[in-house]
């Protein structure tokens, strides 16, 4: 899942370029703007991470990164289908307005859609942004498991996880510029060369490792969120292993490809922090009712 982060950076990163720049996919304009940015993140551009502590280099700014959600969930909601299904619309609502009300997320506005898709996704923008893709739905079974799916994309956007790749990606774009210009004056197949390997190793050795730590990250998140919202977090593992069962075998890269870590792995990982969410539960559970069955 986790689809936010792609659906911003490609706004920042991927707008069309100039007449004269057609080559290039960051602008100079931007290029430039990454590379000052570079230069002062390390003095204003650190955050820590909600419930995890973990520190994160961001530099894309708060009111830009809302405004990016705003623009690119507008985009998406214009041209899909809204669900017709009442029941799972009711279900989304009440999911999302119960973990919205424990987020500690001053500034959202919460925003919840279900959408007319069989696509097996959801995604949560900056700013609370929700939408749901009814494929998804029947693996989740009730709404404890409707609770896993959405505490997790919430995470992502209280996490900053979007404007956190944003960064990571204008920087390494960046770095690539500079290493071109570096290597004008060499041959073209060692200038060739050398942008494949730099290309090659900051994919597999950079993003791709935080994209999947990303993933971890809102799993964590998640379940603590769920859980203190008063939905039993024992269901996250269970949902994992559903969704990765539904999967063929030949559907999902190796892990080290992969922008998320295996379905086995994160139901194995959650289970392990099962104790300490089970605690934020018990303390929740008796303000709630029992979640309602989907499918």
């Amino acid at each position: 899942m986790a689809k936010e982060g792609w659906i911003l950076m490609n706004r920042f990163l991927y707008q069309k370029p100039s007449q004269g720049d057609r080559g290039f996919r960051l602008s100079r304009r931007q290029l430039l703007a990454s590379m000052g940015s570079l230069g002062v993140s390390y003095c204003c551009g650190c955050r820590s991470a909600p419930m995890t502590g973990r520190r994160q280099l961001v530099f894309i700014p708060k009111s830009m990164e809302m405004s990016l959600g705003e623009q690119s969930y507008a985009d998406v909601i214009s041209k899909s289908t809204p669900s017709q299904n009442q029941a799972w619309i009711d279900a989304v609502h009440r999911t999302g307005q119960r973990i919205a009300a424990v987020a500690n997320a001053p500034g959202f506005q919460w925003e919840f859609r279900l959408l007319a898709s069989p696509t097996q996704n959801a995604f949560c923008l900056p700013g609370g942004k929700v939408a749901i893709y009814e494929g998804i739905v029947p693996l989740c079974q009730n709404e404890a498991g409707l609770a896993v799916v959405m505490s997790h994309e919430i995470a992502h956007a209280l996490a900053h996880h979007g404007a956190e790749r944003m960064s990571q990606q204008a920087g390494v774009q960046g770095a690539g510029a500079v290493l071109g210009w570096a290597m004008s004056e060499t041959t073209p197949m060692t200038r060739e060369l050398a942008m494949r390997a730099f290309g090659t190793g900051t994919q597999y050795g950079i993003l791709l490792p935080y994209s999947r730590h990303h993933e971890s990250e809102a799993d964590e998140i998640g379940i603590q969120l769920m859980a203190k919202a008063g939905y039993d977090p024992a269901e996250a593992p269970l949902f994992w292993g559903r969704f990765g069962n539904a999967k063929s075998s030949d559907q999902a890269p190796p892990e080290w490809a992969s922008t998320h870590p295996s379905d086995q792995r994160r139901a194995a990982d959650l289970a392990q922090k099962l104790p300490q969410a089970l605690d934020l539960y018990q303390s929740a559970a008796s303000r709630y009712g029992r979640g309602e069955r989907l499918v």
